[in-house]
């Protein structure tokens, strides 16, 4: 899930929740008192709660100094959006129902396939996807999984902030990282 956070009078900013470490979340949870699986759900619904602590947790990677407090975005400057895999997962879910299930219209399902585009990351990659999966095999029985030619999982629109999934380098002496720090050896 991609959280599009676009600043008054700014360019949006993505951030990608999966790229969340373990330590980011236990920090978001105790932030917002809410566990992983109810910030999950709750990025699913825009609750501003999750999104906002995501995206601050992720910002603290390049300013460790910021502050809950000093993140407070407007109420309607975050959506989150899914991403290319998970937009993938959708359509290819539907179609292989589609294929299970005779009873199904398949000009309804790809309809309904198609409203889920505004809620992508990439709408034009979404469409595309679809409309692939719209010319396969039409065989009833048969689960199609399109792929657009030469074509990758294309990366989200760059953004000023980083959404790295691994680590970055520490700006803190005091506060070394697990990637900087060796394992104590247990006097027990």
């Amino acid at each position: 899930m991609i959280i599009v956070y676009t600043p008054a009078g700014a360019e949006p900013e993505h951030y990608d929740a999966t790229s969340l470490r373990v330590s980011e979340v236990s920090i978001v949870q105790r932030t917002i008192d809410q566990k992983w699986g109810e910030i999950k759900n709750g990025l699913a619904v825009e609750d501003l709660d999750a999104m906002r602590g995501i995206v601050w947790v992720i910002k603290k990677r390049s300013t460790p100094s910021l502050r809950w407090g000093e993140f407070d975005p407007g109420v309607t400057e975050m959506v989150t959006r899914m991403d290319t895999q998970e937009t993938r997962d959708w359509v290819d879910n539907m179609l292989k129902v589609l294929g299970e299930d005779p009873d199904l219209d398949r000009d309804a399902v790809l309809t309904a396939l198609r409203e889920i585009i505004p809620a992508c990351v990439d709408p034009e990659w979404a469409e595309a996807y679809i409309d692939a999966a719209a010319d396969g095999p039409k065989a009833e029985t048969a689960p199609l999984t399109p792929a657009l030619p030469d074509e990758e999982t294309p990366a989200p629109p760059s953004s000023p902030s980083p959404t790295s999934s691994t680590p970055g380098t520490s700006t803190s002496d005091s506060s070394p990282t697990s990637s900087t720090s060796h394992p104590e050896m247990s006097t027990a």
